[in-house]
């Protein structure tokens, strides 16, 4: 059985590509590059955790890395039929490395803390660098303005994803994260980490 690829594969709106990683709109209020799309408003979110349905036009690359994580870790490999692929791998691997800095004894402040200091540090690597751990899958950018365009869109990424991580993580009223998020802590997608 493969692994469930990106249905922003067969978008037919062609969006900037550095590298080969595309710069998808984005459901958000964190400042960057990306093309910020509508809050859904039919029916409306009732917390920050739910996802809009997939054929809203507020369904974005996010919502789809925190929907197909928990079944897309379990694959060792992983076939790439688009660019959206690329930015779901991401996505998927920076999910595995905020549920990593989780405790099951973290409250909600603290997790928040861990995983935004996560998602805040602008030291991460990004395709082309040598530390980045795909590059043989990703095309490093042209220039450095590009390099930049790409830190950022991540690092607009990296906030979201990590906001809504949370919000899913503690979905319940008691402060205690979801122990079945948890049990992927030590699973590692492809093999790979950020």
């Amino acid at each position: 059985m493969p692994a469930y690829n990106s249905m922003f594969n067969a978008d037919p709106n062609v969006p900037r590509l550095i590298g080969n990683l595309p710069l998808l709109p984005l459901r958000t209020k964190t400042r960057g590059p990306a093309y910020v799309l509508p809050p859904p408003s039919d029916p409306p979110l009732r917390n920050a955790g739910e996802s809009p349905d997939p054929d809203s036009e507020s369904y974005d690359i996010l919502d789809e890395v925190l929907s197909l994580f928990r079944a897309n870790t379990l694959f060792r490999n992983f076939e790439i039929q688009g660019n959206a692929d690329r930015l779901l791998i991401y996505g998927i691997l920076f999910v595995s490395e905020c549920l990593t800095k989780i405790r099951p004894s973290h409250s909600l402040r603290d997790a928040t803390k861990e995983v935004l200091n996560t998602a805040l540090d602008l030291n991460f690597a990004i395709p082309g660098d040598p530390g980045f751990p795909l590059n043989q899958i990703y095309e490093p950018p042209r220039d450095r303005q590009d390099a930049e365009v790409l830190r950022q869109y991540l690092s607009q990424v990296r906030q979201e994803l990590a906001a809504r991580l949370l919000a899913r993580v503690y979905d319940e009223d008691d402060g205690k994260p979801s122990k079945w998020w948890l049990s992927f802590t030590k699973r590692k997608f492809m093999g790979k980490s950020l």
